[in-house]
Parts: structure tokens; sequence; C-alpha cells
């Protein structure tokens, strides 16, 4: 469990620690760990103003490169596209290396590899665009298309973008970099529906289908990695984007029974307890935002017109302050069982998401 330097300059003013002990623990650390280095190698990632610049500023290359490119950018043409890509791939590549292994700077280093990554679905669709490899079901159309239409010929600037991203993790055990891979993969999964379903363009309820199934497999995935893992919260993403899919799909379900509107609340509620027990607060946000909207459901259809549902609805809400009382009184025992029956790389961390 990592702790920063201000919680360890808190522990000896409290007296839990002698200063001279703090003065060696301190030193200790920055012999291990080398000055400036942060983020995932170092697993305690920070929320400072540096690293939300380092990560806004990525994403806003990784965009450009990519979801808000204009009609413009694409009619440079596929053999222009690709050297572009390929440029910013090597520049940012050169870059990342430099701040990873020559400054110690993980997160800036890190996030430079990822944007490097990220090039290739643009050197992939100039290829194609040069070549005229359109694929099964036509073409593709512009790269902003990539990030907003499901296409099977999409399918191999996917594949690239999953090579590359696990050519990076090789030399750099960055965490976002598998935000990149994950996004890939989630695109594959709905430009592979018409496959399954064996039509030229796949329904609704086939890319919903698809969706949660590909979310489940992602999941346990994360969860072989969370068990494996010992350096950095790798899992994270696959945690996140695993319930994006799985929740989603379950979510946009057309059924119209109460009971499986029930178990779909119950399911949410699940996906709660999971947050609360092994502290990975993405499964909390799922699961609040699925049981917010049974609760919506209950009161603007089931009960639309009953005076009593309101008093019920205040009561369920104070016996969940109240177990959340409880848990607060007996969160050391609770806590302790929890360290004692899971596996280690199951169990709480802090900077879990």
């Amino acid at each position: 469990m990592p702790y920063s330097t201000k919680s360890l300059r808190e522990a000896a003013d409290a007296g839990v620690i002698s200063p001279a002990d703090l003065d060696r623990l301190l030193a200790f650390l920055a012999s291990h760990e080398g000055p400036g280095a942060t983020g995932e190698a170092s697993p305690a990632a920070r929320f400072d103003a540096a690293h939300v610049l380092w990560y806004a500023g990525a994403l806003i290359v990784i965009g450009a490169m990519g979801l808000f490119s204009t009609l413009a950018f694409t009619q440079m043409g596929g053999r222009a596209l690709t050297a572009c890509a390929i440029a910013y791939a090597t520049a940012f590549a050169v870059a990342g290396h430099h701040l990873w292994y020559g400054k110690n700077l993980r997160v800036p280093g890190g996030l430079l590899i990822a944007i490097a990554v990220s090039m290739a679905p643009l050197a992939v669709y100039g290829i194609q665009d040069e070549l005229g490899w359109w694929g099964k079901f036509g073409k593709p159309g512009t790269v902003q298309d990539f990030y907003v239409w499901v296409k099977g010929s999409w399918i191999f600037m996917e594949i690239a973008t999953v090579a590359a991203g696990i050519v990076a993790l090789r030399y750099f055990r960055f965490a976002f970099i598998i935000a990149i891979i994950s996004v890939a993969l989630w695109f594959m999964s709905m430009d592979l529906a018409p496959w399954f379903s064996g039509t030229a363009h796949a329904d609704f309820e086939t890319q919903r289908r698809v969706s949660v199934w590909f979310g489940l497999a992602v999941l346990a995935v994360a969860w072989i990695v969370d068990y494996r893992s010992r350096n950095g919260d790798f899992a994270f993403w696959l945690h996140l984007f695993g319930l994006m899919a799985f929740w989603g799909g379950i979510t946009a379900s057309s059924s119209s029974t109460e009971l499986s509107k029930a178990v779909y609340c119950l399911l949410n509620v699940g996906l709660v307890a999971v947050a609360v027990i092994l502290s990975r607060r993405a499964y909390a946000v799922f699961g609040a935002f699925g049981i917010c909207l049974y609760l919506g459901h209950l009161a603007d259809v089931v009960f639309k017109d009953s005076l009593w549902f309101p008093f019920s609805l205040s009561l369920i809400g104070i016996a969940v302050i109240a177990a959340g009382l409880v848990y607060h009184r007996n969160e050391r025992a609770i806590t302790g069982w929890i360290d004692t029956h899971l596996p280690a790389g199951l169990r709480p961390r802090s900077a879990a998401a």
C-alpha cells in the first residue's frame, strides 16, 4: 500500500515514528525510486496540476490525430497520412524513451509512448487508403469515422493498435497503454459482430450481446492481472473498459418484465458490493448509476401514483446510511477478514480505481 511523503511526515509529527526514522525512510525510498520518479512504475499516481496537464495534453494529441481530425486532414491522401503517423510515432517514442529512461519521469514518458501507440490506426488507414484495401464491408470512410462507426474494414487498424500496444508494454510498463489497447479491442468486438450474426451488418441486439460477452472477458482478464500484478495498477483500465462494455450491454437490454429489471438492480447492488470489498471504485460508479436507473423506473412507472413510495425509499436510504455506520464501526475487523481470506493480488489497494 503506497504512502505519500506528506503522510509519512504526518506520522512523524504524531509520534508514530521518530524524526530520525523518517529521514532514513525517505532516503531509502529516494534511493530506490530516484528523483522525479512518478506514476505507474512507482505505483501511486498522484492527482496534481502536473499530472492533470500531462494526461490532458496526451488526450488532446490523441484526439487531434483521430476522433477530432477534420475532413481536410483526411484529404491529405493515404501516403501523406501514413508518413505523418510514422513521423509522429517516431518523435513521441524517442521523446518518451528519453523521459522514461533518461530522466526517470515515468508519467510524461509513458504518456508519450501511449501517443506513439495511438498513431497505429492512422498509419494503417493511410496504407488502406493508398492501396485500396477496403475489406469485406465496404470503404471505411474517413479516419475520424474509425471512432464513430462500426465497420469490418477497421479490423486491420485495431489489430495494428493492439500489436503496437503489446510491443510498447514490453519495454514500458505504463498502465495507460492498456487503455489504448482496451479501446481497440472494444472497437474490434463491435466490428466483428456481423461475423457472429452472419449478416453484412449486425443488428443492435447482436451488438449488445457481443458487448456483454466482451466486457465479461475483459473483466476476467482484469482479475487475472490483479491477481498476478505486484507493481502498479495495470488492471485499472481493463476494469474500466470491461465495465463499460458489460454494464452498457446489460443496461441497453430491451427486456420489459419487472422481474428482469429487479435482477438488473440486484446486479448493480453486486457491483457496489464488489467495489466496497475490493476498493475498486469503478464498480461503485457503474453500480450506483444502475441502481438510480432502476429507482427512476420504479418512481416513473411502477409506483407513479403511490404516496408511500417516497417514504419507503427514504427508509431504504436511511438503512443504507446505517449500514455504512456499522461498517465504519467494524471496518478494522472487516478489512482484517478480507486480508486473511483473499489472495494478495486481490486485496484492497488504496491506489485502486
